[in-house]
């Protein structure tokens, strides 16, 4: 008797649906957001002289704490502050030419609700993030915009899932339409974002990652090959600056270039080898303050491509930076 093994199960179909359902419903409130709603948000984002605070409860403040990461990210200040915490002394938090930003579905959470008197008796801005226009929340908001879904991405209706993916996008939406208006530029995003890679590319400069002071090899004109050779293997770099009496670059020895020369040259020339008849002279250099991301393209975006430059300032040689630097930073 043959068995027939049942087909394994498959979660794709119920996954896609799930994400679809979601989807469709960040499309409804795109839609159904009233236009002068979005315009009076932005505008009193825009002229917080102080931080927005973002408040929130379950699942809604999680929402609310990235929304305030967002905001911060982009360059706008900006807190979470769980309304129980604010009712037992944190509410200090809040001073004026702040605005705040709160989430809730029902828009009838007791913390919440609890909250708001002591909030407008700062007379600050109020923005609803909301499931439900009719309600507390919604009542005393100066802005209230309109985060209701038809139903949860869940075959109960009651897993928040549909409605804090529709008020995290709302956030979202919020906070880059912020950002265009403050004018944000990528190396003003970068400056908040250090350890990111486009962080690294607009802040990190050659003056960070070249060898510098007594880490950057150099031997004079003068230095027989022997000297050079013992340059390169002690600086540990692949590579020696021959600099005059002044500091001044004069050339440049990388190891291949010796090991080439010595192949090549006749035993009984050795002697009259020195660093200024084997180096290449005139080598490419690039200035300390220059992003290290371009040198990195000045290396590799050419016919030839070079691992290590001579770092110059004011004429005189003050290091060298290789791209195995540069890379290793994560750029």
């Amino acid at each position: 008797m043959q068995c027939i093994e049942p087909e394994p199960k498959t979660y794709v179909l119920q996954v896609v649906e799930l994400l679809k359902q979601e989807a469709d419903a960040i499309i409804k409130t795109a839609n159904q957001l009233q236009p002068e709603g979005i315009e009076r948000a932005v505008e009193l984002l825009a002229d917080c002289h102080g931080k927005v605070v973002l408040v929130g409860v379950g699942k809604s403040g999680i929402i609310a704490q990235k929304i305030a990461a967002t905001l911060t990210s982009t360059g706008t200040s900006a807190v979470f502050l769980h309304p129980s915490d604010a009712l037992h002394g944190d509410i200090g938090i809040v001073a004026g030419g702040d605005v705040a930003v709160i989430l809730s579905n029902s828009g009838e959470t007791d913390e919440l609700v609890a909250m708001l008197p002591y909030l407008k008796c700062r007379q600050i801005p109020i923005i609803a993030i909301v499931g439900r226009l009719r309600s507390t929340l919604a009542y005393n908001a100066d802005v209230s915009l309109n985060a209701a879904v038809d139903r949860e991405a869940c075959p109960f209706n009651l897993v928040p899932t549909s409605s804090t993916t529709v008020a995290l996008a709302i956030g979202d939406a919020l906070a880059i339409a912020l950002m265009h208006v403050k004018g944000l530029t990528p190396e003003a995003f970068a400056f908040n974002h250090p350890a990111g890679r486009l962080g690294k590319r607009l802040t990190l400069r050659v003056r960070d990652l070249m060898h510098a002071g007594a880490h950057n090899p150099v031997v004079s004109p003068e230095a027989a090959w022997i000297e050079v050779l013992s340059a390169i293997s002690e600086g540990g770099l692949g590579a020696v600056n021959v600099v005059d009496d002044l500091g001044c670059l004069v050339g440049i020895i990388t190891d291949g270039d010796l090991r080439r020369l010595l192949q090549k040259v006749k035993h009984q020339e050795l002697e009259t080898l020195t660093a200024g008849t084997i180096a290449t002279a005139n080598p490419i250099a690039i200035a300390p303050d220059i992003l290290a991301y371009h040198a990195l393209e000045l290396m590799e975006n050419r016919p030839s491509q070079i691992s290590i430059l001579p770092v110059v300032e004011e004429q005189r040689c003050i290091g060298l930076i290789r791209v195995h630097d540069i890379v290793r930073s994560g750029i």
